[in-house]
């Protein structure tokens, strides 16, 4: 077995080997590295372009496509192309309901806490599936371009990525084969794009504006000895450059009396529309005027009035802007650099508004869509320890977690983490009248904790009688500089609380910490596939549980022939339950879901008609 050597100090593999910076995008993802000439470069490979679009289709015959050849799939087969999964990572359908029309593929509502799936044909695929496919793509080009293993990255997210959501990154790395070192926030790997934060002295006030295809957001970081501090961030999560396109379009509409019922039916004159009205905003970075036909429809439009027309969308990125700066109790005059992040801020009035409204000419001279993954392959490189001039503040060498039902490792503070630090997540009960929980404490890299070194085991006790579900447990974690780790548990209804110290390192050797890391990435696949399962088994069971204690309950609402229909659906997901097939499970979770929905509906419209008898309603 190979051997990899490891600075312990900074928790990160050491070898001669390129660790890349890698931006999962929303709307298209890239990957860079640090050239032999020490300059950050993003890998273009075989002539297929810089930019992989985050898309991933499936046909019938099992066969994945992704990035570019997939994109061409989202009008001819919508329903089995995926994109924006990024929207998806680490949520809860409760989180997108809002939103589940603007994908055109089956977003999956089993209840509003699990995290969302995606249907394809007969199977079930996680945000974080299908986000490992994107990175696999980018880890595949990258090794095909530099002829070398790429094993380690570092992978930007959103400032305002939650903790699941920056876990659920972590994990669809695992899934792509990727060691990753460092979730990096995307604005911080902007700024080091440009050099700012590297100088160890240095201290700034800085906004990154981040214009993507399909979102838009601004953060004001502030930078003192290295540390990048995230005071504010704002934005709108359904803006973008696409919103550019579509106000064209409108205009063309408009402008050619168009039907829109018989445009709607049809899909590929549409798609051409679209496409010229992309080609339009582009062209007017060189030109002011565009003037060009498809069959007989003329797609003819002025810079000025392109500027009229999205001038709105500008306006709402400014009045962000201003919402962060409230946000973060500053000024205009406290930002001393802005700098211009994404695709769409190439256009001409977005850089002249921004540039206008902080009083200062924006940066915008590293390729707005490279800056971020250049960013991140710079941190990369200071993880790597090849960069002496930069320091790096201590970090924690193994990620630390607790452990959750299936016996699975649930990572509260991930390994690479800046020490000090805090973290921490909330829970819930498993079963109707649970007053005590145990809380194991475990460090390592795998995915079951039966791999990992436990440190610790306490009872919270005192836990209010309440149904599955409804208490809700704080677990925070408080690793201070000597490594002392204070973990917290506390219920927040009654206010129970209990709390114990640990010191994680203590007793592990430099080789087992090695082993630890060798061993993660090594069985990543495997312990990704069990995890998937075990958390498709629990579900299900979670599912059984709350329909019989619904039919129990509330049966005499119910015909025979539903309560019998009911039962069969339980057995089969029982049944399911026992076969090691996770598709087959979430589909049958997802059958006595669709079976039951109409029945809880039912209870609460009766629960609603007896609340109302009797009382009268003022008009």
């Amino acid at each position: 077995m190979a051997k990899v050597s490891i600075n312990l100090a900074t928790g990160s593999l050491q070898k001669e080997e390129i660790i890349v910076g890698i931006d999962l995008g929303t709307t298209n993802s890239l990957v860079a590295f640090i050239n032999p000439e020490k300059n950050p470069q993003v890998i273009n490979d075989a002539g297929k372009g810089v930019l992989v679009p985050s898309v991933v289709h499936f046909d019938t015959t099992g066969t994945i496509t992704v990035g570019n050849e997939a994109k061409n799939y989202l009008v001819t087969d919508p329903q089995n192309t995926i994109f924006s999964v990024k929207r998806l990572l680490g949520r809860s359908y409760g989180d997108i309901e809002n939103y589940k029309d603007f994908f055109s593929y089956k977003v999956i509502d089993d209840n509003t806490e699990s995290l969302v799936k995606v249907k394809v044909g007969d199977r079930f695929y996680t945000p974080i599936e299908l986000s490992g496919l994107i990175l696999k793509e980018l880890k595949e080009r990258a090794e095909h371009a530099l002829k070398t293993p790429v094993n380690r990255a570092v992978i930007t997210v959103p400032a305002y990525f939650n903790d699941s959501q920056r876990q659920a990154t972590r994990d669809a790395g695992k899934l792509a084969g990727l060691d990753v070192l460092r979730i990096v926030n995307e604005p911080t790997a902007a700024s080091l794009a440009y050099g700012i934060g590297l100088k160890a002295d240095e201290t700034k006030t800085i906004a990154v504006y981040d214009l993507g295809g399909g979102t838009f957001d601004v953060s004001i970081l502030q930078i003192q000895n290295g540390i990048f501090e995230v005071l504010a961030t704002n934005g709108d999560t359904f803006l973008g450059g696409d919103d550019f396109d579509r106000a064209i379009l409108e205009y063309w509409i408009e402008k050619n009396q168009l039907n829109r019922t018989e445009l709607a039916d049809n899909r590929e004159l549409m798609q051409q529309l679209r496409l010229k009205a992309e080609e339009a905003k582009k062209a007017f970075a060189h030109q002011s005027l565009f003037n060009e036909k498809i069959s007989d429809i003329w797609c003819t439009l002025d810079r000025t009035t392109f500027e009229e027309l999205i001038a709105p969308k500008v306006e709402q990125t400014i009045k962000a802007c201003t919402n962060a700066l409230t946000d973060a109790g500053l000024s205009i005059n406290d930002i001393d650099e802005v700098i211009m992040v994404g695709g769409s801020t190439r256009t001409a009035l977005v850089k002249r508004r921004v540039g206008d409204y902080f009083g200062k000419t924006p940066h915008d001279d590293v390729n707005p869509d490279e800056v971020v993954a250049l960013g991140a392959s710079i941190q990369a490189d200071i993880l790597a320890g090849n960069r002496k001039d930069i320091l790096l503040l201590d970090v924690t060498p193994l990620s630390l977690g607790i452990e959750t039902m299936g016996g699975l490792m649930d990572v509260i503070i991930p390994r690479n983490s800046k020490v000090p630090t805090k973290a921490g997540r909330q829970y819930t009960t498993s079963v109707d009248g649970q007053v005590n929980m145990k809380i194991s404490v475990y460090q390592g890299e795998r995915d079951l904790v039966k791999e990992n070194r436990k440190l610790a085991e306490f009872d919270l006790k005192g836990i209010p009688a309440m149904p599955a579900g409804f208490p809700k447990v704080d677990i925070n974690f408080l690793l201070n500089a000597d490594g002392i780790l204070k973990v917290q548990a506390i219920e927040l209804r009654s206010g129970t609380k209990q709390e114990v110290d640990v010191k994680p390192a203590y007793g592990i050797t430099d080789d087992q910490v090695e082993q630890m890391l060798m061993d993660s990435i090594t069985h990543a696949k495997d312990d990704v596939a069990q995890r998937m399962l075990i958390e498709a088994r629990t579900e299900g069971e979670q599912m059984v549980y709350t329909t019989e204690r619904f039919i129990e309950k509330h049966g005499a609402l119910l015909s025979v022939a539903e309560v019998s229909g009911t039962h069969q659906y339980v057995e089969a997901l029982k049944a399911a339950l026992t076969s090691g097939d996770k598709d087959l499970i979430h589909k049958k979770i997802d059958e006595l879901n669709e079976l039951t929905r109409p029945y809880a509906e039912r209870v609460m419209d009766q629960a609603i008609a007896t609340a109302m008898k009797g009382k009268s309603v003022d008009e």
